[in-house]
C-alpha cells in the first residue's frame, strides 16, 4: 500500500517518524509524498503547548478529509497528542482508525494493515527527504520541549509506580528512513525525562530517561556516515545526562571521542544540554575533538531565583554566570544558545528586569523567547495564570529587541573574518544563492549564511566551504567562498 506520512513537532518526534517510515518500508509498503494518492495516511503529532496541539488537530482533520474525497482508506494518528489524548481523539474524530502513543512506535505496521506483495521497496536504503514531511516550526516546540525541565527527582522508583509510561527505545538495527536533507541527521541518544518541571508534561508523554548503549549509537552513526551524512545532531531531553541512568559516568565524553573517529563525518552537534549536567570532561572533549561543534544549546528558561524555584528549575544568576564563564574558558570560540520563558505565573517586573539584565550581560549568540503557555496536566496549571497575555508579548518583544541589538554588534565584528560554512542547498529566496550554516548555527532553529559570488553548481549539500563574511542581514550573514575545495576542514 501507499503510505503518506506527516510529521509535526520537535526533532525527537521527527526521529520517531523516521523509524515508523523505515518499519513501514521494510514491511513492503511504498512511501508517497502525495496525500491524495495514499492508501493510508499517518499523522505524527506534537502536544507540548496549545499551539502545537491546535496544529496537530488541524493536520488530522486535513488528512481525514482525504478519506472522503481521496484514495485514503485508513487514518493513523501517532506521537505525543496520541499519547496524551488517545480516547478523546478516537471519540471526537471518528475518521481515525488507529492511535499509537510514543511507546508504540513498533506497532505502526499493524496499524497500517497488510501490504501487497507488489509494493515498491527501496532496498538501497537511500537517504532522501519526503515532500509530505512538514516539520512545523522546529524551534518553538523543539526548544520548549527540551528546555522546560526541572530538578531531577531523587526517588525514581516512587515516581514510576505507573508502569504505563512509555518504554520504547530504538537501536542501530531499527529500520529508519531519513526525512532530513541527505547531509545531516538527528540521532536520539536517549529517550524520556526524569525531571519534574512545573510546566512540562514530557515525562508523562515520553517516560523515564533511558540511554541507548554507546555501541548502538556508534553503529548507527557509522551507517549514516556511509550513506553520505556529514553532520550528526545528537538529541535527547537532557543530552548531558547521557549514560548516568546506566551508571556510566563520563559516558557522553567517551561517546563524542568515538564518534569523532568516524570517517566521513565532518560535524557532530549536541542539542538540549542541561546546566547541572555539563561536566568538565564533556567540555574538554568538545574542545579537543575537531569534529565536535563548539556549540552549547543550554535552555536556561529564566534568571530570577524566585521564578526558577516556582518552575522547579535549578540555579539562578549566581549559578549561571560562573557556569557560562567556565564554558567560554574551557571551549574558546564557543557559540552559546539559550531559550527563555516570559510570563510564568507570578513573574513580577523585578523578575523580568533581572532576566533582561542577564541577557544584556551574557550576550548569547542565539536566544529564543517564548511566552508561557498554561497547560493542563502540568504542576503549573494549579497556579494562577496571572500575567496578562499582552504583558507576556511585550516582555518577549523587549528581550528579542535587545537580542537583535546584541546580534547586530556581534555580526559587525564578524564582517571580514573567515569561517567554514556547510552548504545546505539553494536559498529559498533565490536559486542562484546558496544557503548554509556556520559551526555555530544548527539547522532549522538558528540563523543562516547566504553564499554569494560563486557558481552554485560547483557545490553540493554537505560541502564545507572556507568563506569570508562580507555582510550581515538581520540575524543572517552573507559570505563568499575563499576556496573551491569542498573537502577543506572547518576553520577556527
Amino acid at each position: 500500500m501507499k503510505i503518506g506520512f506527516l510529521s509535526l513537532g520537535c526533532p525527537k518526534n521527527l526521529v520517531d517518524g523516521e523509524v515508523m517510515l523505515g518499519l513501514a518500508r521494510e514491511a513492503g509498503h511504498e512511501i508517497t509524498g502525495d496525500a491524495t494518492g495514499a492508501d493510508v495516511l499517518v499523522v505524527n503529532t506534537c502536544a507540548f503547548i496549545d499551539s502545537a496541539k491546535k496544529e496537530s488537530i488541524d493536520a488530522i482533520l486535513e488528512m481525514a478529509a482525504h478519506k472522503k474525497d481521496g484514495r485514503c482508506a485508513r487514518l493513523v494518528v501517532t506521537g505525543c497528542l496520541a499519547e496524551r489524548y488517545r480516547d478523546e481523539l478516537q471519540r471526537e474524530i471518528p475518521e481515525i482508525d488507529a492511535v499509537l502513543g510514543t511507546g508504540e512506535v513498533e506497532g505502526i505496521v499493524d496499524a497500517i494493515g497488510s501490504a501487497p506483495r507488489s509494493a515498491v521497496r527501496d532496498p538501497q536504503g537511500d537517504v532522501r527527504p519526503l515532500k509530505l514531511f512538514r516539520p512545523s516550526d522546529l524551534q518553538e516546540p523543539g526548544d520548549a520541549t527540551a528546555a522546560h525541565r526541572a530538578p531531577r527527582t531523587t526517588d525514581r522508583a516512587a515516581r514510576t509506580a505507573d508502569r504505563s509510561l512509555p518504554t520504547y527505545l530504538y537501536d542501530a538495527e531499527t529500520p529508519r528512513l531519513l526525512t532530513t536533507p541527505s547531509h545531516y541527521a538527528y540521532v536520539k541518544i536517549a529517550e524520556g525525562c526524569d525531571y519534574t518541571c512545573a510546566f512540562c508534561i514530557i515525562p508523562t508523554l515520553r517516560g523515564e530517561y533511558r540511554s541507548r548503549a554507546a555501541d548502538s549509537i556508534v553503529r548507527e552513526a557509522e551507517t549514516l556516515a556511509a550513506r553520505g551524512v556529514r553532520e550528526l545532531l545528537l538529541i535527547s531531553q537532557d543530552t548531558t545526562f547521557y549514560g548516568i541512568d546506566r551508571g556510566e559516568r563520563g559516558a557522553l565524553a567517551g561517546l563524542l571521542r568515538r564518534l569523532n573517529a568516524i570517517e566521513g563525518l565532518a560535524w557532530i552537534r549536541l542539542l538540549y544540554l542541561y546546566p547541572t549536567t555539563i561536566t568538565d570532561d564533556v567540555l574538554e572533549a568538545m574542545a579537543e575533538c575537531e569534529k565536535v561543534c563548539r556549540y552549547i544549546d543550554l535552555p536556561l528558561q529564566h534568571a530570577s531565583a524566585d521564578v526558577l524555584k516556582r518552575m522547579r528549575r535549578p540555579g539562578n544568576r549566581r549559578v549561571y554566570d560562573p557556569l557560562l564563564s567556565r564554558i567560554r574558558h574551557r571551549v574558546p570560540g564557543v557559540t552559546l544558545r539559550t531559550t527563555l520563558i516570559v510570563g510564568f505565573p507570578g513573574e513580577t517586573e523585578q523578575d523580568f528586569a533581572e532576566l533582561d539584565g542577564f541577557v544584556a550581560d551574557t550576550e548569547f549568540d542565539h536566544v529564543g523567547v517564548f511566552t508561557y503557555s498554561h497547560e493542563e496536566g502540568t504542576r503549573a496549571h494549579a497556579l494562577q495564570d496571572d500575567v496578562p497575555a499582552a504583558m507576556k508579548r511585550r516582555r518577549r518583544n523587549t528581550l528579542m529587541s535587545r537580542q537583535k541589538r546584541i546580534v547586530a554588534r556581534r555580526h559587525a565584528n564578524r564582517v571580514g573574518t573567515e569561517a567554514a560554512v556547510i552548504v545546505d542547498g539553494p536559498s529559498k529566496e533565490h536559486d542562484l544563492v546558496l544557503q548554509g550554516r556556520l559551526e555555530g548555527q544548527a539547522p532549522d532553529i538558528d540563523s543562516v549564511v547566504y553564499l554569494t559570488d560563486c557558481d552554485p553548481s560547483e557545490f553540493q549539500p554537505g560541502d564545507i566551504v572556507p568563506s569570508r563574511i562580507v555582510a550581515a542581514q538581520g540575524y543572517d550573514l552573507v559570505a563568499a567562498p575563499v576556496s573551491a575545495d569542498p573537502a577543506a576542514r572547518p576553520l577556527a
